[in-house]
């Protein structure tokens, strides 16, 4: 009898979620349920998974609204029918139409019109799909009408979207948020009904006790309706069938890609181990039915090399020699020992997946091939997410709506308050911020997730169009995966684009340079250069491998080779240190000796990590070997480490018998629960090996570019936005490898930062303040001819004085042969007596005479508090912004000779890492620069960290112990203070300045 049901899906409208409606009907009697939610089908998919475990048969439809006004309620009769309402509701949210009053001539849907809509329409003509929608409300009225006439089209028409008054009132606080209004200026037409919620059947049936028709047609009504998808564990997958024709034209051709590969990726060197993994990987590729998920992605890979893109291919499918040799990967499974069943096995209820990493700025133009190539039919869509209320944010919006003042929302939302001491108001709104907290509050795209489907798109799912321009389905990675849609990931990576952008700017500035071919990285494995480089953890601007956790990793471990930079890019994760087997494996990887402590049958199953679990693969092994889980059982551990499960009962049931496995082998309690510690803590943070080894592969390119052209990666990297540090700690790399760096220039600089041989020229783009428009100006005009003078540049580039002031400051006229404080007064005195509309030219050419000026000097001081505020950082030795001469020559270098022992230096802090200990105290790692550019490291224990809180940037002057652990040395800080800067010399009027020599006093025309 409810043939209009709402879940939280109707977005800032609904209050149930759809388990929460199943429920509902179970418990109201109801063996056919629909579920209509307001312009969108999210939940359908998983409703209809849900409702044979309630003993419910599944109808879905949508409630179609313009704004909160209802047209009509549509029912599909079959998946035909769903498939058209998708198609229906996807047109008109693309093209941000509204709903026509009058519904198109469905073939496998019901409408179902409101009686109200119906009377204003006047319409009194039906299709056969076409019904009367009669509600509680309107049983009086409809005694009266013609519409009574219509026997066999009236249905029941209630809408069911609260459960009690909390509801309601939850709904109107969303109907406020989502119209911007005050909840007292909310209109009612904006709102539902309290009456909006599910009455007992025996209450509907004595409502409309004289229309029994009306109960019956809408019994039958629901029988018209059935809808089914395929939710089995061993389901087909729904994805692109066939790229080639048919399926046994794409076999024969992914063999005769992988035989393509097979002399390109080991020349000659093709054992019988690598044929018989090839043999046994097409075998299984071809019964799991992913041919096609294969040749898609190399497709989307030779596309991106003939556009010379530059990708990564990571995750577990850098197990598999297959994407090898399609070189989706550049990883080796066989050198690495990476085994397929990760990626791809029998039991595996969970779909493979590759994750293709592109450059930020070459990932949409792939996007659109895809789309282009696969998308044609209505085939290709991105995947949604949902985006929910959290605490914080919900009271922000709550606040809002209930009329509260910024401070007291700011209060509320930080949590900065004594409830007893709060009034009713704001009482409420913590109270239903925790009612809304983890329901749906927009939809939003997947990172990276794209579907290709056999089936049109809208089969499964409506899509809408966000800002980035291609359909999006309105459903969420675990339902794809449930219906067995299963994504392509195409990320965006900047470490990417510093690789191609390096390689370009290798190739201007050497022209003559031969560079091989980057992709291939099994040389720089071997180079010793870059292995050293790695060892003294010299890597900075390389990917991930720069960090200051990485780099103190990297020392430690004495990295020096690719096996061992795999197995730190994983020990660095969290899980990993949090079990305390980061330090475990350090200890083991040091001292053989120590190795002989590991756990004879983790030995035997992880030797090359010494018995220590670092990666995915390692749980899944010690799951099966050690415990006697089948492969789908140890795949549920490895999805919860990843925090994929859908349910923690199928987490702790596997738990479960992994104890009780393990004890009935005989092993110790003791030993089953230390081993079982160490694959919990890895939940959520554990890498697959191949993931691993991908980023080793990329940070070998990067360091293979940083090695033997530092300055040309250094300028790629600031052009890709910098990695984990600031522009100024890139820059200081430049020029401790001998650069030399100039701020942005007139006639020399771009919009991005160049280099001409060793010298670096600063973007345009750096400058605080300059608009982009002002930086396009400067480069158009200067194509043909340089600047010669103000004039000429003023008469070519019309700027107001604010822009000209900026890059007379930075001293980006300085090829003119002036001082900027003389070109500051002739721009000021010519900007007053031209007219102030920048972009009007000048008819006539306006003629000036010469004036001599007073001398002036200009100091580097001055200049680097120009540049701290144009750039946000001085090109200058930071430390000569000291008030106060430093009292310590100490460095990093000399701390060695300091172990153990207290003492003072000096940092220009460039990061910090803030982190919580064991209790949920705050503790900080610091990272600075001595006084000779070199690295400091700190550590930050709570009492200290507290009394002595980091205060920004600048030079800290600090008090520590030198500690050492594994040969790194670092500071145990005891106290710090950020030292003062001296006064800004440009404002000081005692500021002494020294005269410059006569003959740098210039003279310039001024305008008659």
């Amino acid at each position: 009898m409810y043939l209009n049901n709402h879940s939280y899906y109707s977005l800032r409208y609904g209050t149930i979620s759809e388990v929460e409606l199943l429920t509902m009907a179970q418990e109201y009697g109801c063996d056919r349920f629909p579920l209509t939610d307001i312009n969108t089908t999210s939940a359908c998919l998983n409703f209809i998974r849900k409702a044979p475990s309630y003993n419910i048969k599944p109808i879905v439809g949508i409630d179609f609204r313009n704004d909160a006004q209802q047209c009509y309620t549509c029912l599909a009769k079959n998946n035909a029918g769903f498939e058209e309402l998708n198609t229906f509701l996807s047109t008109h949210l693309h093209e941000s139409i509204a709903f026509p009053e009058e519904s198109p001539a469905f073939k496998h849907s019901i409408v179902i019109y409101p009686f109200e809509q119906l009377l204003a329409l006047d319409k009194l003509t039906f299709l056969p799909h076409e019904y009367i929608g009669v509600g509680l409300n309107d049983i009086n009225k409809l005694r009266f009408s013609k519409l009574s006439e219509f026997k066999h089209k009236l249905v029941v028409l209630h809408s069911v979207t609260f459960r009690n008054k909390r509801d309601f009132n939850t709904h109107r606080l969303l109907r406020a948020i989502d119209t911007n209004t005050l909840l007292s200026k909310l209109s009612v037409s904006q709102q539902g009904s309290p009456e909006d919620k599910m009455y007992p059947l025996e209450v509907i049936r004595k409502a409309f006790g004289e229309y029994p028709h009306i109960l019956q047609n809408t019994e039958q009504l629901l029988k018209e309706c059935t809808i089914g998808f395929d939710f089995l564990e061993n389901r087909k997958n729904q994805n692109l069938k066939t790229v080639f024709n048919s399926v046994d034209e794409d076999y024969k051709k992914l063999v005769k890609l992988c035989e393509i590969g097979l002399p390109n990726r080991y020349g000659n060197d093709i054992t019988h181990e690598i044929r018989e993994r090839l043999k046994k990987e097409l075998k299984l590729i071809k019964q799991q039915d992913f041919v096609s998920f294969f040749l898609i992605n190399w497709k989307i890979i030779q596309y991106a090399k003939s556009k010379d893109y530059y990708h990564v291919g990571r995750g577990s499918g850098a197990n598999s020699i297959v994407a090898y040799l399609l070189e989706i990967t550049d990883v080796d499974p066989i050198e690495l020992d990476l085994y397929f069943e990760r990626f791809m096995n029998l039991y595996r209820a969970s779909p493979p997946d590759f994750d293709i990493d592109f450059s930020t700025w070459d990932r949409e133009d792939v996007t659109r091939f895809i789309f282009e190539t696969f998308g044609n039919k209505g085939q290709a869509a991105l995947l949604g997410a949902y985006v929910t209320f959290k605490h914080s944010g919900a009271v922000r919006e709550l606040g809002k709506v209930f009329g509260l003042p910024k401070h007291e929302i700011d209060k509320l939302s930080d949590g900065k308050y004594d409830i007893q001491k709060l009034d009713q108001l704001s009482k409420l709104v913590l109270q239903y911020a925790q009612y809304l907290h983890g329901k749906p509050n927009y939809i939003s795209i997947h990172a990276a997730g794209i579907l290709i489907s056999e089936k049109p798109i809208h089969y499964f799912s409506a899509t809408h169009l966000p800002p980035k321009g291609f359909p999006t389905v309105q459903f969420d990675m675990h339902i794809a995966e449930d219906v067995g849609l299963y994504k392509f990931d195409i990320l965006g990576q900047r470490g990417l684009g510093k690789i191609k952008d390096a390689i370009a700017i290798i190739k201007e500035n050497h022209p003559d340079v031969i560079l091989p071919n980057i992709h291939n990285a099994k040389p720089f494995f071997k180079d010793a250069k870059i292995n050293a480089m790695i060892e003294k953890a010299k890597c900075i601007g390389c990917f991930y491998v720069e960090s200051p956790a990485m780099r103190m990793l990297l020392k430690k471990l004495g990295v020096r080779d690719y096996l061992t930079l795999v197995a730190a890019s994983s020990i660095i994760r969290p899980g990993v240190a949090k079990s305390g087997m980061m330090r475990e494996y350090i200890l083991r990887h040091k001292n053989p000796e120590r190795r002989k402590q590991a756990h004879p049958v983790l030995w035997d199953i992880m030797p090359d990590t010494y018995g220590v679990m670092v990666y995915q693969e390692d749980v899944i092994k010690v799951a099966h070997h050690y415990a006697g889980l089948d492969l789908g059982e140890a795949d549920v551990l490895r999805r919860g480490m990843s925090g994929k499960y859908r349910s923690r009962e199928e987490f702790q049931a596997v738990r479960d018998k992994f104890i009780a496995n393990c004890r009935e082998k005989g092993e110790a309690d003791e030993v089953i629960f230390e081993v079982w510690r160490q694959i919990e803590s890895f939940a959520g943070y554990a890498f697959a090996k191949g993931h691993s080894a991908s980023y080793a592969v990329e940070s070998y390119q990067s360091l293979f570019l940083k090695c033997y052209y530092p300055l040309e990666y250094m300028v790629a990297t600031i052009n890709n936005g910098g990695g984990f540090y600031r522009v100024e700690t890139y820059l200081h790399e430049a020029r401790i490898h001998g650069a030399i760096i100039y701020p942005p220039c007139i006639n020399t600089s771009s919009i991005d930062t160049t280099i001409i041989k060793k010298e670096i020229y600063l973007g345009f783009q750096h400058l605080q303040g300059l608009e982009k428009r002002t930086m396009l100006k400067i480069m158009n005009a200067r194509v043909h001819r340089l600047f010669t003078t103000l004039d000429d540049f003023m008469e070519r580039v019309p700027l107001s004085i604010e822009q000209l002031d900026i890059l007379i400051r930075v001293n980006a006229f300085r090829t003119l042969g002036k001082d900027k404080r003389s070109l500051l007064w002739e721009a000021h005195y010519k900007c007053n007596h031209i007219a102030a509309n920048e972009s009007q030219g000048q008819l006539f050419k306006i003629h000036s005479k010469d004036f001599t000026l007073p001398k002036f000097t200009i100091t580097k001081l001055e200049s680097a508090f120009d540049q701290l505020e144009l750039l946000n950082f001085t090109l200058y030795d930071p430390f000569i912004l000291l008030e106060s001469p430093t009292t310590s020559n100490l460095v990093s270098t000399d701390l060695e000779l300091y172990l153990n022992k207290i003492i003072v230096i000096y940092g220009y802090l460039v990061t910090v890492k803030n982190t919580g200990t064991a209790k949920g105290d705050r503790m900080f790692f610091g990272t600075f620069l001595d006084q000779k550019g070199e690295w400091i490291d700190t550590v930050h224990f709570p009492p200290v960290a507290k009394r002595y809180p980091f205060r920004g940037k600048g030079i800290y002057r600090i008090t520590g112990k030198v500690v050492s652990e594994f040969d790194f040395l670092s500071i145990e800080v005891l106290k710090q203070e950020r030292m003062p800067y001296v006064s800004d010399p440009r404002f000081d009027t005692t500021y002494n300045r020294k005269e410059l020599p006569e003959e740098q006093v210039k003279s310039f025309r001024l305008l008659r």
